[in-house]
C-alpha cells in the first residue's frame, strides 16, 4: 500500500504532502503551521479537483489534504479519480461542522481520514504523520456527530458474522484499527513487524469487505456497539 512505502521513507525524508482547497488564505496558513517542524513538506497546493489531479501526477505525494468543496470538478470527483492512480496518495478529507454528508460519501469512495480545518496545528500535524505511516484519522468531534449515524446504516448481524469469522489475532488486528492505530502502533503493541502487521491488516480488510482503513475501523465500532466485542 502507498501508506506503507511513505512510512517506511518517512525516517529518511519529510512526508510529502499537497494541500487541496479554493481558499488560498487557508492554503497557505495550513502549509505554515504543517512545515513547521521539517517533517513535512508541501510539495503542492490546489484549488480545484483537476489543478489537484494534475499536482498529483507531477509530484506523487504521500498524502493529500483535500476539500471536498472546490469549483469545478470537487473534491469529491477528484478522489474518485485518485483511487485509479497506479500510486494514489493516501486521502484525508478536510471538511466543516456543516458537511456530513460529503464526509460519508468520501468513505465511500475510500478517504483515509477527516479533518476539520480549525484543528489544533499540533493534531494537523499528527494527523499527516498517522496518515503517512498507514493509520486512519478521523477528529474527535467529526466522530460524535457521524458515528451513531454509521452505526445506523451497517447490516449489524452481518457484520458480526464477518468479524466472528476472524481469527483472535486478525480481531485483536481489527480493534486496534478501530482505534485509528497505524500499523506501526499495532506492531508495537502486539510485538508483530510493519510487514506482519500490513499483512493481517489486507487480511481483515478482504474479510470484511472493507475497502480501506476507516470503512474496517467503522464496522470495528458498530459491532463493539453490539457488544460482540467483549466476547472472547
Amino acid at each position: 500500500m502507498r501508506a506503507d512505502s511513505a512510512a517506511e521513507g518517512s525516517a529518511a525524508r519529510p512526508i510529502r504532502l499537497v494541500l487541496a482547497d479554493d481558499e488560498v488564505m487557508l492554503r497557505r496558513g495550513l502549509r505554515v503551521l504543517l512545515e513547521h517542524d521539517g517533517l513535512i513538506r508541501v510539495v503542492a497546493e490546489a484549488g480545484t479537483g483537476d489543478e489537484l489531479l494534475s499536482v498529483v501526477r507531477t509530484h506523487q505525494p504521500d498524502v493529500a489534504l483535500i476539500d471536498v468543496q472546490m469549483p469545478g470538478k470537487d473534491g469529491l470527483a477528484a478522489l474518485r479519480e485518485l483511487r485509479g492512480l497506479p500510486r494514489p496518495p493516501v486521502c484525508a478529507v478536510l471538511t466543516t461542522f456543516d458537511l456530513d454528508d460529503y464526509v460519508a460519501e468520501a468513505l465511500r469512495l475510500g478517504a483515509h481520514g477527516f479533518l476539520l480545518k480549525d484543528a489544533e496545528p499540533e493534531a494537523l500535524v499528527r494527523a499527516v504523520q498517522d496518515l503517512a505511516a498507514g493509520g486512519a484519522v478521523l477528529d474527535p468531534r467529526i466522530a460524535v456527530r457521524l458515528l451513531p449515524r454509521f452505526r445506523s446504516l451497517g447490516d449489524s448481524a452481518h457484520e458480526v458474522r464477518l468479524v466472528r469469522s476472524l481469527s483472535a489475532r486478525e480481531r485483536q488486528v481489527l480493534e486496534l484499527l478501530g482505534a485509528g492505530r497505524s500499523n506501526a502502533h499495532i506492531g508495537e503493541q502486539l510485538g508483530l513487524t510493519e510487514a506482519t502487521v500490513k499483512s493481517y491488516v489486507s487480511t481483515v480488510l478482504s474479510k470484511l469487505g472493507a475497502e480501506n482503513r476507516v470503512q474496517a475501523a467503522l464496522i470495528a465500532q458498530r459491532v463493539a456497539g453490539t457488544g460482540e466485542g467483549e466476547r472472547r
